[in-house]
């Protein structure tokens, strides 16, 4: 017999606890989805906002400052006595003696080299001799005129007395003729004694000439002879010392680019180093600046003439020096680096072109042509107009006029330009 199941009999326990587990564990899929969902949202949001933070453009920037700016121009040269005096030999002969040697210090008029005179000494005395003879001559010839003028005045006298009757005419020609010719060889006479006398002079000079002579105030620097050498004077006087005036003054000769010696004049300021004291930095002015071009290697150079104290004697002729001449001095201007006038910010970073810098739409559509020129980075700052700051974390171009430049730093000039402002100078590639 079957028996029939009430629908409206109640559940019992065990059914009850089951369809309660099943709905609450539908629930918590629920839940488990909604975070999912809430956590997949977020970190959407923050990866696009990266995205964007990335592909904004990025800036190097350096602060504009005021203060001092000075362009130097290099030189290499060497130092030289203010005055250097080759001492040689107007004669030929032998070195009798030498009185210095080199450092020596010598005086004005002191001898410095003897030759020998025995030779010298003998012409002298010939000279002498002929010089006696010519005014022996004089004498004579003059003896010889008074006796002529005596003998035609006489004539003269007879011719008066007599009317003209006697002496003839011709004797009276005659002995006119004869006192001029007595005139005549006197004043040759005396020319020859002048000649003679010029002879003695000039063997006399060439005497003295033997023991030579130091012209200046100064040191020895080279000694090219010794005793007993022959010297042989011919066009050129043969060189035996070398003689400088004054070692505490010389002068630093350098060789100035053609590039730079627009900026170099006389009386500008220069400091220089020697290799004998590489530390030590010697104080120099400008003293004179060539016209005249040296061209060496297709380099074309002008010398340029620094005056230098030397005082402590620690420089010496011939050292080579490294100068730097202070060709523009500018005290309390803006200053800005190069690479803010080179900047433009039309010019992508390094790196930065690449797929994800910038959109599809950006690549197809072209850019509308900007007013200007863009600059490169091999743009020739004197040239440049404006430079770019950052504002707001954007470029923004402001006006100025460039100075002088040193090759890092430029001045300028700027209304809006003030210092502390960010100048920008780079742009960033945009991290991948």
């Amino acid at each position: 017999m079957t028996t029939a199941t009430n629908k409206n009999t109640p559940a019992t326990k065990e059914e009850l606890l089951g369809s309660g587990a099943a709905a609450g564990s539908r629930v918590w899929r629920w839940i488990t989805l909604a975070g999912a969902l809430l956590l997949a949202a977020a970190l959407a949001w923050w990866w696009q906002g990266n995205q964007q933070r990335n592909a904004a453009p990025r800036y190097e920037t350096v602060a504009v400052s005021r203060g001092a700016l000075t362009v130097n121009v290099s030189a290499n040269g060497t130092l030289q006595p203010t005055t250097q005096v080759a001492v040689g030999s107007e004669l030929s002969g032998t070195v009798a003696k030498v009185n210095v040697d080199i450092n020596d210090r010598v005086k004005k008029g002191q001898v410095l080299v003897e030759l020998d005179t025995t030779r010298l000494a003998d012409t002298v005395a010939g000279s002498r001799a002929a010089v006696a003879s010519a005014r022996a001559a004089v004498q004579q010839a003059e003896a010889t005129r008074a006796e002529a003028q005596a003998t035609l005045g006489r004539l003269e006298e007879v011719h008066r007395a007599s009317n003209g009757r006697v002496p003839s005419a011709t004797e009276l020609d005659t002995a006119r003729a004869a006192s001029s010719r007595a005139v005549a060889a006197v004043a040759n006479a005396r020319a020859q004694v002048n000649e003679a006398e010029a002879a003695l002079r000039g063997n006399e000079t060439n005497l003295r000439k033997s023991s030579i002579r130091s012209p200046i105030d100064g040191v020895v620097l080279a000694r090219s002879v010794e005793p007993g050498q022959a010297v042989a004077a011919s066009l050129q006087a043969v060189t035996l010392l070398t003689l400088a005036e004054d070692l505490t003054q010389m002068k630093l000769q350098v060789n100035v680019d053609e590039a730079d010696v627009g900026q170099v004049k006389p009386q500008q300021k220069a400091s220089f180093t020697v290799s004998a004291y590489p530390s030590r930095r010697y104080p120099a002015t400008i003293r004179r600046v060539g016209f005249g071009p040296t061209t060496k290697d297709n380099v074309v150079t002008y010398l340029a003439d620094l005056a230098v104290d030397n005082t402590d004697l620690s420089l010496r002729p011939g050292m080579t020096a490294t100068a730097s001449i202070t060709a523009v001095q500018r005290d309390d201007v803006l200053l800005v680096p190069n690479a803010a006038l080179r900047f433009n910010p039309d010019t992508p970073a390094a790196g930065a072109a690449g797929a994800g810098s910038a959109s599809i739409v950006s690549r197809l559509v072209p850019r509308p042509p900007r007013g200007g020129a863009p600059r490169s980075a091999g743009t020739d700052t004197a040239q440049v107009r404006q430079l770019w700051v950052l504002q707001d974390g954007k470029p923004v171009a402001v006006p100025v006029t460039p100075g002088v430049s040193d090759g890092r730093q430029t001045e300028v000039t700027s209304e809006r330009l003030q210092p502390g402002m960010q100048v920008i100078v780079a742009r960033l590639a945009t991290p991948s």
